[in-house]
C-alpha cells in the first residue's frame, strides 16, 4: 500500500518540513501566470477572458519560480528528477531557474496536443503545445531508457509526445491527462519511489502514483481543488 500525504497550503513552506535528499521525483505544474493579464481562451466555443482564480496571478514569478524550485533541489535526491509543465509565459523564466540553480537540464519535452481547442482569434497561430521541463541535480539520475523504448513501439523515444488531451474529470481549469503522467512517472521513478507534486490541483499525479504503486506526497493552496484531490484519491485508495 502505498503512502500518501496530503496537505493544504503553501507549498513552500510545506516543502520545508520534508527532510533533504527525501523525494525520488517531482511533477510540478505550476501557475503559468496567464490569469489578469488580458489573455483569452475559448470556453464552450466562446471566447472569454483566461480567468484561472487568484492563484494563477504572481506579482513576482521569476523570484516565485526561484522559491519553490529551490525548496525542491534541496529535497530531490541526487538520482531524482523533477519535470515542470508550462506555456511560452511561464517557460523561459523556469528555464533560466533552473540553470541559475545549478541543475542539469536533461530535456525540454514538447507536449503536442493533437485534439488541442481551436483559436478564434485570426491574429496568431492555435496554440497546441505544452513543454516541459526535466532537470536533475546530477548526470547520475534514474531514467527508464528501455520502457521509454518499449511504450514507443521498440524505437527510441524522441521529446516530442503526442498525447491528446482528455475531458476534464473535476472543475479543475488545468486538469493535465492520466496519461501523461503516467508516462513521466514510469519513466522517472521506480515501485515504491516517492513523488512530490508541490502543486496538486485535482489530484491526477496523486492519482496516477498511487495506480503504479508510488508513495506520494501532495500540497494544493486552493481549498476546493484541495478537496477534490483529496476525494478523488480517497476513491482509488478504496479500490486498492
Amino acid at each position: 500500500m502505498s503512502n500518501i500525504t496530503l496537505k493544504l497550503g503553501n507549498c513552500i513552506e510545506l516543502i520545508k518540513e520534508l527532510p533533504g535528499n527525501s523525494i525520488d521525483l517531482i511533477f510540478a505544474d505550476p501557475p503559468y501566470n496567464l490569469s489578469g493579464e488580458g489573455f483569452q481562451t475559448v470556453k464552450s466555443g466562446k471566447m472569454v477572458a483566461c480567468d484561472k482564480g487568484d492563484w494563477d496571478i504572481i506579482d513576482d514569478i521569476h523570484n516565485f519560480n526561484e522559491q519553490w524550485i529551490k525548496e525542491c533541489i534541496r529535497v530531490l535526491s541526487d538520482n531524482g528528477t523533477i519535470w515542470i509543465s508550462g506555456t511560452l509565459h511561464n517557460h523561459p523564466s523556469i528555464g533560466v531557474t533552473l540553470k541559475k540553480l545549478g541543475l542539469w537540464i536533461i530535456n525540454d519535452i514538447i507536449w503536442f496536443k493533437k485534439n488541442g481547442p481551436p483559436l478564434l482569434s485570426r491574429n496568431r497561430l492555435a496554440p497546441s503545445t505544452e513543454l516541459i521541463w526535466l532537470a536533475s541535480k546530477t548526470k547520475k539520475y534514474y531514467f527508464d531508457y528501455e520502457l521509454a523504448k518499449q511504450i514507443n513501439g521498440g524505437k527510441q523515444m524522441r521529446n516530442l509526445w503526442e498525447i491528446n488531451t482528455q475531458r476534464h474529470t473535476t472543475k479543475h481549469p488545468t486538469e493535465k491527462p492520466e496519461t501523461l503522467l503516467e508516462r513521466i512517472i514510469l519513466l522517472g521513478s521506480s515501485v515504491g519511489d516517492t513523488i512530490l507534486d508541490p502543486f496538486l490541483g485535482s489530484g491526477t499525479t496523486g492519482s496516477v502514483a498511487i495506480k503504479l504503486n508510488r508513495n506520494f506526497i501532495g500540497y494544493e493552496i486552493n481549498p476546493e481543488y484541495f478537496e477534490i484531490a483529496k476525494n478523488r484519491i480517497d476513491v482509488i485508495k478504496s479500490k486498492i
